[in-house]
C-alpha cells in the first residue's frame, strides 16, 4: 500500500527545493519505495508531491522522526574535543555556540573522508530508538563535488542542528533552572502548530540565529545594508528550521550545479519519480520528463555563504 501527499513549495527558493530532497530521503529511509515530484500546473501555488510505502502521510512521518531524533557527532578514529578546543578561536560573525548543555554523542569512524577532523565541520547522524537513520554529511563526503558547506566561523553542524530541532534559550536569570525561549526549533513549532507544520511545513516561520544558510528568507546580506544578526542580538530574522534541516539532508546524494564561482543551476520535474532519478535531475541532466531549470548566487557574508533567491531559466 502507498501513502501520498502534497505541500506548498516556492520554486524560486532552492533551500526550499532542497528541502523537498531531504524530504524525499527520509522518507525513503523511514517508509521506502518513496517517489517525488513537483505540480505547477495550479499558477497560484506549485506542489511537491511526495509519495511513500505505507498509509500514513510521509511528511508527517519525516516531521515526527525529526522531533524524535538524537543528534549525534561522527568523527575519524582519534579524534578528541580537547585537541581542537585548544586551536578554538573566538568569532564575531558566527553565534555563540554553547553545546555544554547539549548531547555530546560522538561516533567515531575509520570510514570517516576526512582522516584529521575539524570541530566545526564534523558531520552528524540523527538517529531514533527504532535505530531509524539519516546522515547530514555532505560536506565531508570527500567527493569531487561541490561540498556546500555554507556556515563558517565556530558554528558546527551539530550546534547548529541541535538548534534547529530544539531551539535554544536564554541564560538562565536569577531563580530559573531554565533560560527562557531565544529561538524555536522543529520540535517547538511540531507542539505549536503540528497541523501547519504537516500541510505547510515550509510556511512555518520562526525567528532564529545561525544556521546552515539555506533558506534566503533569513539571508540577511540580501540588500547588502551591513546589518549583522550577531551584533544586534536583540534582533531575529525568521525562517524555516525544517528548510534549514531538510536541505542539508537533501544534498546527501544530491547536488545542484556549479556552472561558475558560487553561480549554481537546479532543475524540478513535473512527475513522480524515483530517487534514483531525482538526484540527477536536481543536477540539471536531461530528462524525458516535463523540467524546470533555475538559477542563483551564493552570496558573501564575512566567511559565510547564503543561498539567495533563484531566477528562471527561460532557454530550456
Amino acid at each position: 500500500m502507498m501513502a501520498e501527499s502534497s505541500i506548498p513549495v516556492d520554486l524560486f527558493n532552492p533551500g526550499q527545493v532542497f528541502a523537498c530532497m531531504g524530504f524525499l530521503e527520509a522518507a525513503e529511509v523511514l517508509l521506502g519505495e518513496a517517489e517525488c515530484g513537483f505540480d505547477w500546473q495550479n499558477n497560484a501555488q506549485t506542489h511537491f508531491r511526495l509519495k511513500a510505502s505505507g498509509v500514513e502521510n510521509p511528511f508527517a512521518v519525516v516531521l515526527k522522526f525529526l522531533t524524535e531524533a538524537e543528534v549525534i557527532r561522527c568523527a575519524p578514529i582519534g579524534y578528541t574535543d580537547s585537541a581542537q578546543n585548544q586551536n578554538k578561536k573566538s568569532s564575531t560573525d558566527s553565534e555563540d555556540e554553547d553545546e555544554t548543555t547539549l548531547s555530546r554523542n560522538l561516533s567515531l569512524s575509520e570510514s570517516y573522508p576526512n582522516r584529521e577532523g575539524d570541530r566545526t565541520a564534523l558531520p552528524v547522524q540523527m538517529k531514533t530508538n527504532e535505530a531509524h537513520c539519516v546522515n547530514l554529511t555532505h560536506w565531508a563526503d570527500g567527493s569531487s563535488r561541490y561540498d556546500f558547506k555554507l556556515y563558517a566561523g565556530n558554528r558546527s553542524a551539530y550546534g547548529i542542528a541541535c538548534a534547529m530541532l530544539h531551539g535554544t534559550r536564554e541564560k538562565p536569570k536569577k531563580k530559573q533552572a531554565i533560560g527562557d525561549i531565544k529561538t524555536r526549533g522543529v520540535i517547538n513549532l511540531w507542539v505549536e502548530q503540528q497541523d501547519d507544520l504537516i500541510k505547510k511545513p515550509f510556511d512555518v516561520l520562526t525567528l532564529m540565529g545561525g544556521s546552515f544558510n539555506f533558506d534566503p528568507r533569513g539571508g540577511w546580506t540580501a540588500l547588502d545594508a551591513g546589518y549583522s544578526p550577531n551584533k544586534h542580538k536583540h534582533h531575529g530574522i525568521a525562517a524555516s528550521p525544517v528548510v534549514e534541516l531538510l536541505a542539508a539532508l537533501g544534498l546527501e546524494h544530491a547536488r545542484p550545479h556549479e556552472y561558475e564561482t558560487r553561480q549554481i543551476r537546479y532543475s524540478v520535474w513535473g512527475h513522480l519519480v524515483p530517487p534514483i532519478l531525482t538526484r540527477p535531475a536536481l543536477a540539471c541532466a536531461n530528462m524525458a520528463i516535463p523540467i524546470r531549470r533555475f538559477r542563483f548566487t551564493l552570496a558573501l557574508s564575512g566567511k559565510n555563504k547564503v543561498v539567495t533567491f533563484a531566477n528562471e531559466e527561460t532557454n530550456q
